[in-house]
């Protein structure tokens, strides 16, 4: 891996916490944020390749990137729930193996939300990569919704396993109430972009 490229990953436990969007962006500041995500989801869904592009964002410009853009935002917007699927998709790639062994705890506690998720059965960290590049593809290259509503029930199974691992990795408690916050914006957005009030 190049060293330009080792640059775009910033340690996300200490950075980023997995943790929802803060809060409500002044002014222009907004207003950038709010233009930005909607011409990122204006290109991604009707560009000559519009899920890869897209999808990889992350990748070409940092994560740091857009969490300057889009961390700010109100976590129930458009910025904001484009910045939760990218902090989601970034944590199953750098650490599938963790996300993984807390999704397989929590699966069996919320099976309902088991098969909204989608994740391939058994969840290894190949599946768990897998099922996050589907979201994050479903919401340049399909249902902006049901992609909405498969990364919240992934975040309620990991909330329900993060018990199971208390003790054996720090902080999940309060990882889990940010996963379940996160669940109940995304679900917020998904009702939002439906009635066609997602902004």
């Amino acid at each position: 891996m190049s060293p330009s490229r080792r640059a775009h990953r910033p340690a996300l436990r200490e950075t980023y916490d997995f943790l929802p969007a803060t809060g409500e962006l002044p002014g222009e500041r907004g207003e950038v944020a709010h233009a930005c995500a909607a011409a990122v989801l204006r290109a991604g869904r009707t560009g000559s390749r519009p899920a890869a592009a897209a999808v990889g964002l992350a990748d070409t410009v940092g994560l740091d990137e857009l969490a300057r853009l889009w961390r700010d935002s109100t976590p129930y917007s458009l910025p904001g729930v484009l910045w939760s699927l990218y902090v989601l998709r970034a944590w199953c790639r750098t650490s599938p193996q963790e996300v993984a062994q807390i999704y397989a705890a929590g699966r069996h506690r919320q099976p309902v939300e088991e098969v909204v998720a989608g994740v391939a059965d058994p969840p290894g960290p190949t599946e768990i990569m897998d099922t996050a590049e589907a979201v994050l593809t479903g919401v340049f290259g399909g249902d902006f919704g049901v992609a909405l509503e498969r990364a919240a029930a992934f975040h309620r199974i990991v909330a329900a396993g993060r018990a199971d691992v208390v003790g054996r990795l720090d902080g999940q408690a309060r990882l889990a109430e940010g996963n379940l916050r996160t669940a109940a914006h995304l679900t917020r957005a998904a009702a939002a972009w439906r009635a066609g009030e997602l902004d």
